[in-house]
């Protein structure tokens, strides 16, 4: 019978074969997840570059109260005065003597007053629901009436191609002053400059991204752990540029709505807007993507090096 110590040099190598198996086999699964990620993360980007949801807005408020508005009491023994322009809440206030505090936060109404908006003002300017992606601009469906029935109509199309070069913007008027229409041409420009560097970082994103899954494919295929590793630094590069794209988007979203002059550029209060699902669909596509550049360079530090090929020198050939 064999003792003890015989015994423990067997144990410690099934130990370690132990360890090294379930250390390959873990470094495989995280590889495999890695690849996996990134090939979800490729489809939810592909539908979001290929959709047009990116940003919508809902104007059936804003139509309902304009057409309030438009459909008043036009005959001459009426006459029509808005509630908003009789100040008898601040002339009781100040009969009173009591501090008038200043609103934390403005109304509607007033600050349609505070900047010279009427409703006749607001309401001379056409807002449709639209939803917006990167490539189109179109109609929501179902919500106006009218729209629609120009369209069946073939007056109108449902959707219109973004511009990616520079035109004269629509919004500039002849009765506007030098410096007004130089203001809305180089902001017509700093908008371009945003839309194509959106554009321009998501697509660099999604090729980064499938050269990467492709490199990670062919290591498996190989065995090469270096090609593993390559994959996910390509994964965690492409997620850097959809990071960009993304901080891009809203940049250029934010930038539009704070334009000059405020009353050709700035939403009324009453159209709702925000992204939409292909924003959402971006943003998990980014999440995806440096988790699985995270996994697919953690996977090479784990698995264990292949054998090296041990080579004998050749015999010297005697005389």
């Amino acid at each position: 019978s064999l003792s003890e110590e015989e015994f423990s040099p067997w144990r410690a190598a099934d130990a370690d074969a132990a360890l090294g198996v379930a250390t390959m086999a873990t470094g495989k699964w995280l590889l495999y997840a890695g690849l996996s990620l990134s090939l979800v993360a490729l489809c939810f980007l592909t539908v979001a570059i290929s959709s047009d949801h990116w940003y919508e807005t809902d104007a059936r408020r804003y139509k309902d109260r304009c057409r309030t508005f438009t459909n008043r009491r036009s005959d001459p023994g009426f006459i029509y005065i808005p509630t908003h322009s009789l100040p008898l809440r601040a002339a009781r206030a100040e009969q009173r003597g009591e501090e008038r505090a200043e609103p934390r936060r403005w109304a509607p109404r007033n600050r349609r007053h505070l900047f010279a908006m009427s409703a006749a003002d607001e309401c001379s300017r056409r807002y449709n629901s639209t939803n917006m992606g990167l490539w189109t601009k179109c109609y929501r469906l179902g919500f106006d009436q009218d729209v629609e029935e120009l369209i069946q109509q073939g007056i109108i199309e449902r959707c219109s191609y973004i511009k990616y070069y520079y035109s004269p913007s629509p919004s500039v008027r002849k009765d506007f002053s030098y410096n007004i229409t130089r203001t809305i041409q180089q902001d017509d420009w700093h908008a371009l400059h945003l839309r194509r560097m959106t554009a321009g970082f998501m697509g660099m994103a999604l090729s980064i991204i499938l050269f990467g899954w492709t490199i990670g494919l062919l290591g498996c295929c190989w065995e090469q752990g270096l090609m593993h590793y390559v994959a996910g630094l390509l994964f965690l590069m492409g997620g850097t540029f959809c990071i960009i794209a993304l901080c891009t988007c809203v940049a250029g979203i934010n930038f539009e709505l704070s334009r000059y002059p405020r009353s050709l550029f700035t939403l009324p209060d009453d159209i709702g807007h925000g992204y939409g699902w292909s924003m959402f669909s971006a943003w998990c596509g980014l999440g995806l993507t440096l988790i699985a550049g995270f996994f697919c360079t953690l996977a090479p530090s784990i698995q264990p090096p292949p054998p090296s090929r041990t080579t004998y020198p050749k015999s010297r050939m005697e005389n």
